[in-house]
């Protein structure tokens, strides 16, 4: 049998040269459409390999993906389910376990365990405030901003300088964490998706000792309600749920300010739109959370001419249903909450409003911090993350007017086209990253004479007090 060649000179995905289509690898990170196109072709879901030795069945329609998201009875969510992990054929170091391994939190759980979970996160984070996340959020940016912002070159790279960094300041604040904690959970987090070793320790210590703490100083922050609900969790339990919302929040955060940032700056956008229509459209066309939410059928079920057999994972391709080609001629019509990218059914995102508004309010804050800015890379040439389970940008290099070329604050801005949204909010950023080129630079002064200040966080609320 002769096989096709794609642009790149290899087979199509899936073809029998590959066996499985792998959603993991450079080839699959330099074209995800292309992969999401090819299963679509073979039905409403296909067999992958969502990581080396380890197969699952993925749904890439969307009407499919609503279904099974949506009948809990049938398609349940505990992982201990698993039969290729019960039979020892899932590689112990598979990165495939972190995410997909049973953890007792409400993400893996069923029934009325869910329920309970469910509600109590639910409701702790119902208490926040819109105005002060939203101020909470503006303060991070501020600082990150203020930590590249003065670069005589103009140039900073986004993914590490700013959307990575925020989010892990605004959850530290809203967990309620004091400096020393905030740094150690930042770096416990931080490293758990960079594969440090003995970073899910690091994490879970000092979210042990942020329990204690709160047990001995409640406050009014959302481990003290997680804590004080009327469920009635257990210390272990709340760390849990805590690490959920940390993980679960994190990385889907970071992509999405990247890639509404990104899509703003980009010389394709359409002036005038405001930032909510960037951030909605990165949820449509960029789902953050690109395949995951594994489900286990209860018993063998039938979808399109495959079957899918009991208790072996299925994962949502959220990235894929959402733009799956029916939904083309209804896009139009949909809400604009219609996409998938927070899920649906009884395991949708309890965050999805909060983290809409921290996304819209990271991108505002860059755009009214730095007017000027501008992508040095065309945004079709951004490279995106090879792995399967986050769409996100590798980097994003900007170029600015740096801030010590500014004129005074009495004085005329920079001038900005028509796309700039009137919004208040400042901005933030920190971390040393790529160039243009992929090439690592070095890190800024600030940040090596800051480190006898402490970590992340140490920093910002000492940046805060003004000290």
């Amino acid at each position: 049998m002769q096989h096709q060649l794609n642009s790149h000179g290899t087979p199509p995905p899936g073809c029998p040269a590959h066996g499985n289509t792998q959603l993991f690898g450079p080839e699959f990170g330099s074209d995800p459409e292309q992969h999401y196109a090819h299963l679509r072709s073979l039905g409403p879901s296909a067999p992958v390999d969502i990581a080396p030795g380890v197969q699952v069945e993925l749904v890439t329609s969307y009407d499919a993906a609503l279904h099974i998201l949506q009948n809990p009875a049938s398609f349940v969510r505990d992982s201990r389910r698993w039969n290729a992990l019960n039979q020892g054929q899932i590689p112990e170091d598979s990165p495939a376990l972190p995410m997909m391994g049973y953890r007792p939190n409400a993400l893996f759980s069923d029934g009325a365990a869910h329920a309970r979970l469910r509600q109590a996160v639910t409701d702790s984070l119902a208490s926040i405030d819109e105005l002060q996340l939203v101020r909470q959020t503006q303060q991070s940016a501020e600082y990150l901003i203020s930590q590249f912002s003065s670069d005589i070159r103009g140039h900073a790279e986004l993914m590490a300088d700013y959307a990575q960094p925020l989010p892990l300041l605004v959850f530290s604040d809203l967990f309620g964490c004091p400096p020393e904690l905030g740094d150690r959970v930042i770096a416990g987090i931080s490293g758990i998706f960079e594969g440090t070793p003995g970073a899910d320790l690091v994490l879970g210590g000092a979210l042990g000792e942020l329990i204690a703490l709160k047990h001995r100083r409640p406050g009014d922050d959302v481990t003290t309600r997680l804590m004080q609900h009327s469920a009635g969790l257990t210390d272990e339990e709340v760390l849990h749920q805590l690490v959920t919302l940390l993980s679960g929040g994190t990385a889907p955060l970071t992509a999405a300010i990247g890639t509404s940032s990104a899509l703003y700056l980009s010389e394709d956008w359409q002036t005038g739109l405001p930032v909510e229509d960037a951030v909605v459209q990165t949820l449509w066309n960029y789902a953050p959370i690109a395949n995951y939410a594994a489900h286990y059928p209860t018993q063998d079920v039938e979808l399109g001419e495959r079957i899918l057999r009991a208790n072996d994972p299925v994962l949502i391709s959220f990235a894929a249903a959402n733009t799956d080609p029916k939904l083309t001629e209804h896009r139009e019509q949909l809400s604009a909450k219609a996409h998938l990218a927070f899920g649906a059914g009884p395991h949708s995102c309890p965050a999805k409003d909060p983290a809409f508004m921290i996304a819209v309010t990271a991108v505002e804050a860059l755009l009214n911090q730095l007017p000027d800015a501008e992508t040095r890379v065309p945004f079709k040439d951004l490279a995106w993350v090879p792995a399967p389970w986050s769409r996100s940008l590798v980097n994003i290099p900007i170029r600015f007017t740096p801030r010590s070329a500014l004129p005074p604050a009495d004085g005329p801005a920079p001038s900005r086209d028509s796309r700039t949204t009137p919004a208040a909010a400042p901005q933030h950023s920190a971390v040393p990253g790529p160039s243009a080129t992929g090439a690592y630079r070095p890190a800024a002064p600030h940040a090596a004479a800051s480190k006898s200040r402490g970590g992340l966080f140490s920093r910002f609320v000492a940046w805060t007090r003004g000290e």
